[in-house]
């Protein structure tokens, strides 16, 4: 259930931001998340972007 929140959280966060991946809030959040680079393996970067939304979902549940 998590997964599927932390998804919609990160669909919420692409609709704010108007889809521009190449914008200044995911060219941020892209420089802050890998600052060491990209993960060479496609599956870990997915692993890492669904963790980042369920985070996201948690955090926007606790502050309610």
């Amino acid at each position: 259930m998590s997964t599927i929140c932390g998804i919609l959280q990160l669909f919420r966060l692409a609709w704010i931001s108007r889809f521009r991946f190449k914008g200044p809030y995911w060219t941020w959040r892209m420089q802050t998340a890998f600052g060491r680079g990209m993960p060479s393996d496609r599956l870990e970067l997915i692993r890492s972007v669904l963790e980042y939304g369920r985070w996201v979902h948690r955090l926007r549940r606790d502050t309610k």
